[in-house]
């Protein structure tokens, strides 16, 4: 079962490793890939460039075996669509289970992306939220949660694709956001970052006027 972790990335921070953690301790999966995205189709482009992301992407994960860096999204010209994404990964992989995962608050704006219809014929969706800390689904994703959902990663493994897990996490207080201004208001971010990360931002003077989004 492959894992699929998708952001822009810019910067990955500790935030994003607590995820990655958590998911490798509690899921097993058998790999997880970490997959930056190229041109975001509903945001901003990133500050930094794909290879500054994908390089920071791989100081941060070095000493994490199971976790893998896919470019293909940064690779790809034109906006990164999830829905193509799968696509590819599914060819590539066959009947493999493929596993996105994702925040509670993207979760709820499934129903404007690209073709998301299709999603749940693809991949299964692992939606991390703090524990008891969300706000109620209504509409399409309700109806996604009556269709789709299970309890557990046992009954999520039984299935190749279409099932939908909410996972509690104690998740960190952190965004990228957050981190690009800590940086231009030159602030330390020690705590944020990983310290390969931290050292790369500072040799090549990354975020120092770039506030940006998350």
């Amino acid at each position: 079962m492959i894992g699929i972790y998708g952001g822009t990335f810019d910067p990955v921070h500790n935030g994003h490793l607590q995820v990655v953690k958590a998911l490798t301790a509690t899921v097993e999966f058998d790999e997880l890939r970490l997959l930056p995205c190229g041109e975001p189709a509903h945001r901003a482009p990133p500050a930094a460039s794909a290879k500054a992301r994908v390089a920071m992407l791989q100081l941060a994960t070095a000493a994490w075996p199971l976790v893998s860096i896919d470019e293909r999204e940064v690779q790809r010209k034109g906006p990164s669509y999830m829905v193509d994404t799968l696509a590819s990964l599914r060819e590539e992989q066959g009947d493999t289970p493929l596993v996105l995962i994702i925040g509670w608050d993207a979760f709820v704006t499934v129903p404007n992306w690209h073709r998301w219809q299709q999603l749940m014929t693809l991949a299964h969706l692992l939606v991390v939220q703090r524990p008891g800390n969300r706000t109620l689904p209504c509409g399409e994703i309700e109806s996604l949660l009556q269709q789709h959902q299970v309890a557990s990663v046992a009954e999520l493994k039984q299935h190749d694709v279409g099932c939908i897990l909410l996972q509690p996490i104690d998740l960190l207080e952190l965004s990228s956001t957050q981190v690009k201004a800590a940086i231009a208001a030159k602030q330390d971010v020690s705590e944020m970052l990983p310290a390969a990360v931290n050292v790369y931002i500072k040799k090549h003077n990354l975020y120092l006027s770039e506030i940006g989004k998350s």
